[in-house]
């Protein structure tokens, strides 16, 4: 670890001897520059210095544990780092602080300078100078012959590699509790009753694979069906609004009285035949204090899963399965599966036996730890001398006796990251138990904390994504949702490794965690994660120098957290999303060194001109707040690359979220990825042709006398992939024929009317984007003729016609849409048939026909669509639905299709 944090510091010391620091250098005072050279040569020593020492850092972070002398000469050389990072910050910080005052306060700054700019060069020449000693103290004692890597070595695999997601055939040794659980959980339909299923065992022991397999096998059955993962530190109201949500009922996350959630979960649940899946449950009182929720006179099915017996103990008589580790046979079964996971016949060589047995004895049957072991092992040769030195290291984990059994394979298992990829694991420890982590939320962290190596030719995200993947491939994380192209987009963390991270990135002072129980020691933590409302101990815990800050919890108190700012001023990242907080303390704008500024979700009402003090940031995320508008000093925010501001509108708009007007001078902002929402206006769009390397943009309230702006701007952003442009109301018509798309679009967006008799021209001209894979059009009036255009975008994969289709037949001719996997069509008042020619839509997996009441039949040659899972009907003719329930009826248990009945007039049809 202490490798990874040095390599990150190297990064951070290139940057402080960069142009600016330069440049600044050479205009001050002949004493204060002869001060500042003297501090800068310091850093180029440390710097050759680090260098150095990372190289032997990496070959002796496996032995740190098992000699002493590497153990205290690693500590050594970690806690000298952590001082020089202080010196570099201060050193910048002051750097930037000097550009916010006048004239006159400037001389006079300058001249304090003098003696800061010694002091700071003092202070590191004596950090030096003991980095001199650490090196020569080691070399007086014998040290550990560190060999060459033979093959062994870490490595990152491409950025764009394919996820190693679950299958099927990893679901070994549990092939029997599958057939039980399944058993229970659809047997006695006729007996209208109750039942309470529970799955318990030791952690990483496999509870929440086998619910999860059974879940999805048997959730066609129910009328409605949720899953809630719960939190430790669970609150009932929270639990409750939650299992709300997973159940479709619209909930009010801030105003809405338990009573009425209670009501609403009740009236939404009567009469319905549902299944309700509470993963991960620590105590009884989770269930008995949320059990009378639920109507009674229902079919209804509680799984629960636990660690604990007493929790298990609550189960429906003779419905509780104990999972144990898995035996001689189907750990090898498992491991085989895993390690050689891309081979036909998934055997392991017989050269190699010896060793596979010796690894799953360390397994002690865990299935997690035989997944972790076996994708490390599948990431390597597989030859008799890696698997050996593979090997070696776990032994030697083993004789320290620190770690025991499973836990040694996760620890080897991160020990075996590149240093890059041990940064971006320990930061996923920051987030709660259970945590969802949105993969863009989790990249723009890790770019703006420089955990991210750049690669020639490759963008930051690019490589940021490959870090991601790679973390899951190693089943150090666990992917929690897929965006329809298989690309992760939420992630979490084992219970079972994030304890193992928690305990890593504490001993390493690499983050603490404040819960808000007892006395909190803050130690050299360089990150903060706040996961509780009260911060009065965190504020009373005396000086601090966290250089980030996370807040995951709904309220903080914004005088508490002043001490923390203050005392905590070279801060790169503060990120407040979701808490309910209106208004900034003004001790954020005194954080010179922030680059991720996250306001997503919050109250936010204001941002005043003192924004523009942040002159390092990279990332500011205000959407989704009370903002109607940007101060003039985001204009000076010169590396910005990421600007998300939002504000949530009523009722009756044509999206959910209104546009931010945006301040003059936004051109500037030459760096800028991503513009996100802005209000049109034609200085607004003059503004923004300027700023051609965006690749996300986003416009609304857009009028038809914005429309050429608009064309000629986004002309200009040839790297554009994701582009949103929404009218300013529903008859509002867009001229846009003159638009011409970037050829490297991928998202397109399109909420207003287009103008009718250009539809059939613009949508031809669209055939050159063969990276389009997403579209969504509202509003337009298209027939079956005009649609007949949209099949030149043959790369499609997501398609919604909102308020679009205005014909009563639609036809999806042969080889349309080749690769669509999700189609929805909603609010088509005249469609009355919708037909499928045989070879069309071959990929289509979920297909969604809302709004349609004269739809009085499915759609003509439905059959033809091998790859469905599952077509939904809203708001169609009750005759149709009538209809389907009656064939149902009489089919029985029809194996082609099985029906779901939720609410009235509404179907979920699963193949």
């Amino acid at each position: 670890m202490a490798e990874a944090f040095v390599g990150l510091l190297i990064s951070k010391l290139c940057m402080a001897l960069g142009k600016e620091a330069v440049m600044y250098s050479a205009s001050q005072i002949s004493k204060e520059a002869s001060d500042l050279k003297g501090l800068v040569d310091e850093i180029h020593k440390a710097k050759e210095e680090l260098e150095s020492i990372k190289a032997y850092l990496h070959d002796t972070e496996k032995f740190k544990d098992t000699n002493e002398t590497t153990s205290i000469f690693v500590r050594r050389i970690q806690d000298l780092a952590f001082q020089i990072e202080d010196v570099v910050d201060e050193f910048t910080y002051k750097l930037e602080d000097d550009k916010h005052i006048g004239l006159t306060s400037k001389t006079k700054k300058r001249i304090r300078h003098i003696n800061i700019w010694g002091r700071l060069a003092l202070e590191l020449r004596r950090i030096n100078v003991e980095l001199e000693d650490a090196i020569k103290r080691r070399d007086r004692y014998t040290m550990l012959r560190i060999g060459k890597d033979n093959g062994n070595g870490h490595h990152v695999r491409s950025n764009n590699q394919i996820l190693c997601l679950p299958r099927k055939e990893d679901l070994v040794g549990i092939e029997d509790n599958v057939d039980e659980l399944e058993r229970w959980l659809i047997s006695d339909f006729d007996q209208r009753n109750n039942k309470l299923v529970t799955v318990w065992g030791m952690g990483g022991v496999g509870k929440t694979t086998l619910v999860d397999h059974v879940y999805n096998i048997v959730k066609k059955d129910f009328d409605a069906a949720a899953w809630v993962t719960v939190s430790k530190n669970y609150q009932v109201e929270n639990l409750l609004k939650k299992i709300a949500r997973e159940f479709g009922i619209s909930v009010d996350a801030n105003n809405m009285e338990i009573r009425s959630l209670v009501a609403d979960i009740r009236k939404y649940l009567e009469g319905k035949r549902y299944i309700l899946v509470l993963d991960d449950v620590w105590e009884k009182d989770v269930w008995i204090n949320i059990m009378d929720v639920f109507p009674i006179n229902c079919i209804s099915r509680f799984v629960l899963t636990s660690r604990k017996y007493e929790v298990a103990s609550l189960a429906t008589s003779n419905c509780a399965i104990k999972l144990e580790p898995l035996g001689e046979n189907d750990s090898c079964k498992l491991f085989c599966n895993v390690a050689f996971r891309n081979d036909v016949d998934k055997r392991c060589p017989s050269e190699l036996n010896d060793l596979a047995t010796k690894f799953l004895q360390k397994c002690e049957g865990l299935p997690l730890a035989i997944a972790c072991i076996g994708r490390l092992l599948s990431c390597k040769p597989p030859t008799y001398s890696a698997w050996k030195n593979l090997y070696e290291e776990l032994e030697l984990q083993s004789t320290t006796n620190v770690i025991q059994g499973a836990n040694i394979i996760l620890k080897v298992s991160f020990e075996d990251l590149p240093y890059e990829l041990k940064n971006c694991f320990l930061h996923c420890a920051i987030f709660p138990e259970d945590y969802h982590i949105k993969r863009r939320r989790l990249i723009r962290h890790w770019i703006t904390a420089g955990f991210i190596k750049k690669q020639e030719r490759t963008r930051l995200e690019q490589v940021a994504e490959g870090y991601l993947n790679e973390l899951v491939n190693r089943s150090l994380l666990q992917v929690a949702k897929t965006n329809e192209f298989g690309r992760v987009k939420y992630c979490r963390m084992h219970d079972v490794i994030r304890y193992l991270a928690l305990e890593k990135a504490e001993r390493e002072s690499f983050s603490k965690v404040y819960g808000g129980s007892g006395r909190f020691w803050i130690g050299a933590a360089r990150r903060l994660s706040i996961q509780s409302t009260n911060i009065a101990t965190l504020s009373e815990s005396g000086a601090m120098r966290f250089h980030a800050i996370y807040a995951f919890t709904s309220y903080v108190d914004i005088d508490l957290l002043k001490p923390v700012l203050a005392s905590s001023n070279l801060i790169s990242t503060l990120d407040l999303q979701d808490t309910q907080i209106k208004m900034l303390p003004n001790e954020v704008f005194n954080l010179f060194n922030l680059r991720f500024l996250g306001l997503r979700n919050t109250r936010i009402e204001i941002l005043p001109e003192a924004v523009e003090r942040l002159q390092n940031l990279e990332v500011l995320d205000a959407f989704g707040t009370a903002l109607l508008s940007l101060p003039e000093g985001v204009a000076k925010l010169k590396k910005l690359r990421y600007l998300y501001a939002s504000a949530l509108l009523t009722e009756g708009t044509v999206t959910d979220f209104g546009g931010i007007k945006v301040p003059r001078g936004i051109r500037n902002l030459t760096g800028l990825h991503a513009l996100q929402k802005v209000k049109a206006s034609s200085e607004a769009l003059c503004e923004v042709e300027a700023l051609v390397e965006l690749r996300t943009f986003s416009v609304c309230n857009v009028t038809s006398e914005h429309s050429l702006n608009l064309c000629h701007a986004i002309m200009n952003m040839r790297h554009l992939v994701h582009l949103s442009i929404s009218a300013s109301n529903e008859t509002e018509i867009l001229p846009l024929q003159a638009l011409n798309l970037p050829g490297n679009l991928s998202k397109l967006y399109l909420d207003g009317q287009l103008e009718k008799r250009w539809l059939p021209q613009i949508f031809s001209s669209w055939s050159y984007l063969n990276n389009l894979t997403q579209l969504s059009l509202a509003l337009s009036k298209l027939d079956e003729d005009t649609f007949s255009k949209l099949v030149v975008l043959s790369g499609l994969c997501y398609l919604r016609l909102f308020k679009v289709y205005d014909g009563k037949k639609l036809c999806f001719t042969a080889q349309s849409f080749p690769v669509l996997r999700q189609l929805e069509i909603c609010d088509a008042p005249h469609l009355n048939h919708i037909e499928i020619e045989e070879g069309a839509l071959e990929s289509l997996v979920e297909l969604e026909l809302a709004d349609c009441p004269e739809l009085k039949c499915l759609p003509q040659g439905i059959v033809y669509l091998r790859a469905l899972e599952q077509l939904r009907l809203e708001g169609t003719a009750e005759e149709l639905i009538e209809k389907i329930r009656q064939e149902s009826e009489a089919n029985g248990c029809n194996e082609e299709v099985v029906i779901m009945l939720s609410e009235k007039n509404k179907l979920e049809i699963i193949p």
